[in-house]
């Protein structure tokens, strides 16, 4: 079997359409029709079948798409192992969400460029979602992600992520308000805020799917104001808002005046930050390095 083959068949169940994978890759639809239709030949069972105007992989077309993240893995770890003393070189593409660029990536740069200087970083900032599909798409190397332990994200099988850091969130509410929790533990601190509205995410769900859950175990259902993905922003929205409105935050940062930060506890809720690479990049050197330096 090519390889280059198996890629388009593993980007085929990835994506749902051919269209899709022409476009990831550059090429056109009757290119990824024809490599298909040879891989088929090649491995002696039909690979993909009709489905309305589309088509769909076959049972035999998902194992092999499975097995073709591991092959596909297995070849890049053979590039990167060919010459494994060099210095490493290259530059790193970074994605990821603002508090880990701050709190993990900068200092990574500053080490960088003190002891590797020919290692450098391209920083994008993205929300998780964004950052994983721009990891798959080949957009970046590295995607720094998180999620909150009452709400795991899936993880895509051509992805491996290691833990970089946990941090316990709190619920900001108009400092004035503070006095309204009659009970300890987070049922009772959402209780008692049940009838204000709440902050999520614009452009990330982890934040509202813990908020729905918990919310729901208080009984009620949450009242979703406003959408915002910067804390100042959360914070400026509670203290000064047209109307009462709590969120999350984490639970170290320094609240502004007119703000306070009410601890949840009984579940706690703590968010947990992840670096992602595609399987098999772990080896060429620059990523390893930089990733080794972020899961120090």
């Amino acid at each position: 079997m090519d390889t280059r083959r198996l890629q388009f068949l593993f980007e085929l169940s990835r994506r749902g359409s051919m269209r899709a994978v022409a476009d990831a890759l550059g090429t056109t639809t009757s290119t990824v029709s024809q490599q298909i239709a040879v891989l088929a030949r090649e491995t002696g069972v039909p690979l993909l079948e009709p489905d309305g105007r589309r088509v769909r992989l076959t049972p035999a077309g998902v194992r092999l798409a499975e097995h073709a993240v591991t092959i596909l893995a297995a070849v890049e770890a053979a590039r990167a192992d060919l010459d494994p003393q060099a210095e490493p070189a290259g530059t790193v593409r970074v994605g990821g969400f603002l508090t880990a660029v701050r709190r993990s990536v900068l200092p990574v740069a500053a080490a960088l460029a003190e002891h590797h200087p020919r290692v450098r970083l391209r920083i994008s900032e993205y929300e998780p979602h964004e950052a994983v599909a721009a990891l798959l798409a080949d957009e970046v190397d590295l995607a720094l992600t998180y999620d909150f332990d009452l709400a795991p994200a899936a993880t895509d099988p051509a992805v491996t992520a290691s833990p970089l850091w946990t941090t316990r969130w709190s619920l900001a509410v108009p400092a004035a308000d503070a006095h309204r929790v009659h009970g300890a533990g987070t049922v009772a601190v959402f209780t008692a805020f049940r009838d204000h509205g709440w902050i999520v995410n614009s452009r990330n769900f982890a934040d509202e799917d813990v908020i729905r859950r918990l919310a729901s175990t208080a009984r009620f259902t949450p009242d979703v104001t406003h959408r915002a993905d910067n804390l100042d922003l959360v914070e400026d929205l509670i203290a000064t808002g047209p109307a009462p409105a709590v969120g999350l935050v984490p639970a170290t940062r320094a609240a502004r005046p007119g703000v306070a930060l009410l601890p949840l506890a009984g579940p706690e809720v703590r968010q947990r930050a992840f670096a992602c690479i595609r399987r098999g990049r772990e080896a060429w050197p620059p990523l390893a390095l930089v990733l080794g330096l972020l899961t120090r």
